[in-house]
């Protein structure tokens, strides 16, 4: 049966935990600020004008979100495909969701706000790594944010060793071949998206 109401859906999970309601905050506290500087990874979700969403990883030396202040961080943005799907949808829908991880943590990170872009801050020289200074960055004025529980990444186990199968699938190069159909032999892709060669341009 299909959902239909927020009271549908509030009989049927019941209500929530009281701290679960009340762990909202508005501003960064030092636990926060010290989960920043200790996540290197961070998902962005984004939606268009007319609701179209789109989710977008971003990865960097642990620390390299900056805080700009209790209300407003700042995520760079490195040399990638060109797609800009989340930056576009940032242009007509300033409204974003942010998941930050640190590796081996069970819980989450979670920053909800409005986003705006830059090219240029004072700021800008800290986000320097391996002499590449960012293209622009994300800069988020935060409505809320809160740590999100650990069951996810426990039922997920997501952070086990044991429970990896990075084989399970083709190389990457192959999904490209067969799945994006690249006119590149798998060998040309195979070279490409090796880890050494890819591994120089990161940052260029």
């Amino acid at each position: 049966m299909r959902i239909t109401s927020i009271a549908e859906l509030e009989a049927l999970v019941g209500p929530p935990m009281p701290r679960a309601v009340t762990k909202e905050r508005a501003a960064l506290v030092r636990t926060d600020r010290d989960w920043l500087a200790l996540s290197p990874f961070v998902l962005v979700a984004t939606a268009d004008a007319e609701g179209n969403c789109d989710v977008s990883p971003k990865g960097d030396p642990p620390g390299f979100t900056h805080v700009i202040d209790d209300r407003t961080i700042a995520i760079p943005e490195r040399p990638g495909n060109r797609r800009v799907d989340g930056f576009r949808n940032i242009l007509a829908n300033p409204h974003v969701g942010l998941i930050f991880l640190i590796p081996g943590r069970r819980e989450t990170l979670r920053v909800n706000g409005r986003a705006r872009l830059l090219t240029d801050a004072p700021w800008f020289s800290t986000m320097v790594v391996e002499g590449h200074r960012p293209l622009l960055a994300l800069v988020v004025d935060i409505d809320t944010i809160f740590l999100h529980c650990q069951k996810s990444l426990m039922r997920s186990q997501l952070w086990k060793p044991s429970t990896w199968t990075p084989d399970a699938l083709p190389s990457h190069a192959r999904l490209v071949k067969t799945v994006h159909g690249a006119t590149e032999s798998v060998e040309d892709l195979e070279a490409y998206y090796a880890e050494d060669s890819y591994g120089r341009r990161l940052y260029t």
